[in-house]
This record gives C-alpha cells, sequence and structure tokens, in this order.
C-alpha cells in the first residue's frame, strides 16, 4: 500500500476504530489495494529483473511497510495513553472545583457532591432525621413540647388547653397550632424552643415586636418562626443526599464546627429577617417578599470567607440572650 493512501486511510477515521490490542490485524483486513506488486506504487513492472532481485526488493518493501505500520500503531498508543492522562487531570479537577449549574442566579448554582469526614457525615444524617419527622398532635411528646414553648414564651401566663383562642397571641392562625405546622415539621416547634431558651432576650423582643416603630398588621410570630425553618430547609439544600449548593456546602462546615448549627442559624435569620422588616416598613402582605430579602442576605453572610462558625455572622450581632 502506498504511504499517501495509507495515511489518507488513517485520516479518515479508521485510528478511531482501532484498539490498541487488535489494531495491526484490523487495520489491515479492510484494505482494497494489495500490499505488494502495486503497478501503481512506482509505475513501473518488475520486468527486466532476477527472482533474487524482486525477492529482495520486496523483502525490503514488506519490511518498510510493516514498519511503518507498527510506527502509526505506537503514535496511536502514545495519543490514547496522553489522552488518558488529560481525561483523568480533568475528572480529579471537577471533584475538587464548583461547576455552576444552569440556572442563572447565583445563589442557585450547584457544586459537586462534597466529600464529608464522619463527623459531618454523622451531624448531617442526624439533622436530615429530624427533618423527616412531621408534626403530629396527637403524639404525646409533640403535645409536650407545644405545652413547653407556650411556658418558655409566656412564663406568668397559664397554659392553655392544646385548643385554645389563646394560641394567636402567639402567632398561629388558628385555635389548634397543629394545623400550621403542615410545612415546617416538628423541627420547626424545636427551632422556636431552641431560640427561646438560648437567646431568650431576642425571642420575647421578637414575640412583643418590641424593637422599632412596627406596623399596624404585624407578621404572626409563631408562623413567621415556621416560614423560616421551611426557607432554611431549601436554601441549605438538606433534602438532597448531601448539599450541594453554595449556602449548603459552607452550612457543612458551620456543622462541622457546631452539632446544633442550624438552629443557631435559626436564631440569626429570624433576627435578621425582623431587622429587614424594619428596615423596609413592612407589613403583613410584605412578608414574602420581606422572607426572599433575609435568604439573599444570609447567603451573602455565609459566602464570607471569614464566616467558619455562626457566631462569625455579621448578624449574629443582633441576637441578644
Amino acid at each position: 500500500m502506498r504511504p499517501g493512501a495509507l495515511r489518507r486511510r488513517l485520516d479518515h477515521g479508521d485510528v478511531g476504530r482501532m484498539s490498541n490490542g487488535n489494531y495491526m490485524m484490523t487495520g489491515l483486513h479492510g484494505l482494497d489495494e494489495p500490499l505488494l506488486g502495486n503497478r501503481d506504487y512506482d509505475g513501473r513492472h518488475s520486468e527486466g529483473k532476477t527472482p533474487e532481485c524482486i525477492w529482495v526488493e520486496g523483502q525490503w518493501k514488506e519490511h518498510l511497510h510493516w514498519a511503518a505500520l507498527l510506527f502509526t500503531n505506537l503514535i496511536v498508543q502514545w495519543a490514547q495513553w496522553i489522552a488518558n492522562i488529560v481525561l483523568g487531570s480533568v475528572s480529579f479537577i471537577a471533584r475538587i472545583l464548583p461547576l455552576p449549574s444552569n440556572t442563572q442566579s447565583g445563589s442557585n448554582w450547584k457544586l459537586l457532591e462534597p466529600a464529608l469526614n464522619l463527623l459531618q457525615e454523622a451531624r448531617l444524617r442526624s439533622l436530615q432525621q429530624r427533618l423527616g419527622i412531621p408534626y403530629d398532635g396527637s403524639r404525646l411528646e409533640h403535645q409536650e413540647a407545644l405545652k413547653q414553648l407556650w411556658k418558655l414564651a409566656y412564663p406568668d401566663r397559664e397554659l392553655p388547653s392544646l385548643k385554645s383562642e389563646l394560641w394567636k397571641d402567639m402567632g398561629w392562625q388558628g385555635p389548634d397550632p397543629s394545623t400550621d405546622f403542615r410545612g415546617g415539621g416538628f423541627i420547626s416547634l424545636e427551632n422556636l424552643i431552641f431560640f427561646a431558651k438560648k437567646y431568650p432576650q431576642s425571642f420575647q423582643r421578637l414575640l412583643h415586636k418590641q424593637d422599632g416603630n412596627r406596623s399596624e398588621w404585624e407578621y404572626p410570630f409563631a408562623v413567621a418562626g415556621i416560614n423560616i425553618s421551611f426557607m432554611l430547609v431549601q436554601m441549605l439544600d438538606l433534602q438532597s443526599g448531601k448539599p450541594s449548593s453554595r449556602a449548603g456546602r459552607r452550612f457543612l462546615e458551620l456543622l462541622a464546627e457546631d452539632e446544633m448549627a442550624f438552629d443557631d442559624l435559626y436564631c440569626v435569620t429570624f433576627q435578621m429577617m425582623d431587622a429587614q422588616w424594619l428596615v423596609k416598613r413592612a407589613s403583613y402582605m410584605e412578608f414574602n417578599e420581606i422572607l426572599k430579602s433575609t435568604r439573599t442576605r444570609l447567603e451573602h453572610e455565609l459566602s464570607l470567607e471569614s464566616v467558619s462558625r455562626v457566631k462569625d455572622l455579621p448578624a449574629y450581632s443582633l441576637l441578644k440572650r
């Protein structure tokens, strides 16, 4: 086969169909031209040459052809070896660098699944188990938790029955608080109890709307708390196996430092939401807008390089014990 013909065949995609092990055989079986004796090869016939010369010339040409094929095979193997190195490097880089999703919002960019240490895995698993528990008004422990919240909120008031108009004073929508837990689950009640215990001064000021010039139509405290729990779960991507949003990835770092990072972050977020409420002079109908604004602000604070704990968040300074 002519070198030019062999080159044209390789250029037309034969290399892409060759494997390392069977390249030599596969490359030869499909040829349409004879290997030796092609009159187009040198433009002359073999007349006038001795059998010995013809044999020597044929052997020489055959050796040349096989050498060319071996060299080509070696080039192909080198190319595949280099390609494997490049692809391996790309795969390694992809595992450690974030990749943007197709969404246009920076806050919704997705990262590759993070690698967690044993402590993070255990704490994340525990938190996700809490998230999976719905509020059940028929369960005694859930009833007791609701009563505990009342006692923390109103230590000097008599505890009402589980269905009473008095629950509206705390910001439940009706006389039966259990009907308001649909979106937040039991963890939203746990968040409120944690807030009342750890930051009682801030809890009381928000409950009784003691800061700033308030609207005549205020947000209901308890229901707002449930909405904040729900918003945090969505923002931190906690319902997936491993959070991969930017905020969720950063939250995993906070979780490594503090087992109760979610509850602490809840308290910061509640206080931040109320501050946004006052700045924008909002009223009840603007609650969803304020919650979105709070989420944006919180995502920004979580992205700060100086933040390694919930206490490092700038908004944490708003909380009072």
